[in-house]
């Protein structure tokens, strides 16, 4: 995460944690970003930032341009951490169950 151990923010059925905390500035962060991350993503994500994908000369291959490789970028480091606290979310729930 970035530095606050706040929970995920939760759905309207408080059943299933969102991607999302709200850091100490009242702030709503994806997990594993920052503040500026987060809003860089979200712009990116929207469309709202220029750019896509370009077509090569030949124009049968296309690739990312630098705006879609920053946004793929932040969505991997979100990705892996948001992985890494549902896995360690999930063995503290287990942990923590116990029937006797």
């Amino acid at each position: 995460m970035t530095g606050t151990q706040a929970e995920p923010t939760t759905g309207p059925t408080d059943a299933a944690p969102r991607r999302y905390f709200v850091d100490a500035g009242g702030r709503r962060v994806l997990i594993g970003l920052t503040p500026e991350e987060t809003f860089e993503f979200e712009r990116l994500d929207s469309g709202q930032a220029p750019g896509g994908a370009q077509a090569a000369p030949d124009g049968r291959v296309v690739w990312p341009d630098a705006g879609e490789r920053r946004r793929l970028e932040l969505y991997e480091k979100h990705d892996g951490a948001w992985r890494a606290w549902m896995a360690q979310s999930r063995t503290e729930r287990r942990d923590g169950f116990n029937l006797y």
